[in-house]
């Protein structure tokens, strides 16, 4: 492994283990709700609203800045109820685990050559691994609020993640291929240093050679994150809400903040392993001066890759059931295969 960890950098400032890993909690938990609030009001408020022919939040804050935060204060006021026959304990914790899996994939993505809070050998194992937590936390909303239209939501969840994580991994499996590293770093430093039939002043982002596994990607992290045109599990015209239809006031915030954070989470592997990640063309991989560009380059790319995933949430609609698991099955999983036999192969030949 090169370049300096978080916990180098920590320890050559002699930083006790306690204030190292206070800092790195505080640090993801002030870029999570950051992320839910800039995501939410750029694309959820101000994108949908253009796009809709329809004006916007304008009243609280400039051009509505502090809607979202109004609206945070609001749910917090809200009374705390729970359906009489639900199992309290499983109800409340559900919302929980949600966010937890959202925060938990923030500990691993890079954005600069020192700027990460783990550096792990196995960041995009881990990444994948934790992105399934949220699996088990929707399960527990939908079985826990003794609803049955939160119990259906909550099944139709399970069925739809679990079909879309096999692909959403395949996917990732080209980048491994031609990284040669499970260590987002080291795929996005295989980037930096690569080559375009010689040509390496841009380096050779993975989206010119796995722009199949891009799409792939794209497409199963849109039906992770239960967004439009997969968005079965919270059907209004069908289920009245899914598996958080019980939920109010800070729990459903909760909720609402997980999946505004972990498309935002999305967004920054798709740069990580497709465009670059944090690198710019010219600089020397290492260079200092990046822990400070490279979040500002890391944010340009996520909002493009994020504004993609909202576009294709305001414009198409919803799938059947039936449609959504036999285009996983019959035509993501057979392609993103398909991808890896093409990579592996030109792996060996070139």
């Amino acid at each position: 492994m090169t370049g300096l960890t978080a916990i180098d950098v920590s320890g050559a400032l002699g930083l006790a283990y306690w204030a190292e890993t206070s800092i790195k909690l505080g640090v993801a938990l002030i870029v999570i709700p950051t992320a839910a609030l800039l995501l939410g009001y750029l694309f959820l408020l101000k994108m949908m609203a253009f796009m809709q022919s329809r004006l916007g939040p304008q009243d609280v804050g400039p051009y509505g800045t502090l809607q979202l935060i109004a609206d945070a204060v609001k749910f917090l006021q809200k009374e705390d109820i729970h359906p009489a026959a639900a199992d309290r304990r499983v109800f409340r914790a559900a919302p929980v685990v949600v966010l937890a899996s959202s925060f938990l994939l923030f500990v691993v993505l890079p954005t600069g050559p020192d700027a990460v809070v783990e550096n792990l050998d196995t960041g995009i194992f881990y990444a994948m691994a934790v992105s399934s937590l949220s699996v088990l936390g929707v399960l527990m909303a939908g079985w826990a609020s003794a609803n049955k239209y939160a119990l259906l939501g909550g099944l139709r969840a399970a069925g739809q993640l679990i079909a879309y994580e096999l692909p959403l991994i395949l996917a990732v499996m080209g980048v491994v291929i031609q990284a040669d590293s499970l260590n987002l770093q080291e795929i996005v430093r295989a980037q930096a240093e690569g080559e375009i039939f010689g040509f390496g002043l841009i380096g050779n982002p993975f989206i010119l050679t796995q722009f199949i596994g891009f799409l792939i990607f794209m497409i199963s992290a849109q039906a992770e994150l239960t967004q439009t045109p997969f968005d079965m599990p919270v059907a209004e015209t069908e289920l009245v809400g899914g598996f958080h239809v019980e939920y109010t006031g800070f729990r459903f915030l909760l909720f609402f903040m997980a999946e505004v954070a972990t498309a935002f989470a999305f967004s920054a592997l798709a740069t990580v392993m497709f465009l670059g990640g944090w690198w710019i063309p010219g600089f020397d991989f290492n260079a200092p001066v990046l822990n400070v560009l490279g979040p500002v380059v890391m944010l340009v790319k996520i909002l493009v890759v994020a504004f993609i995933i909202f576009w294709i949430r305001f414009t198409y609609p919803r799938l059947r059931e039936d449609q959504l698991q036999k285009f996983a099955w019959k035509v993501l999983i057979p392609l993103s295969l398909a991808n890896i036999v093409v990579t592996g192969i030109f792996k060996v030949v070139l």
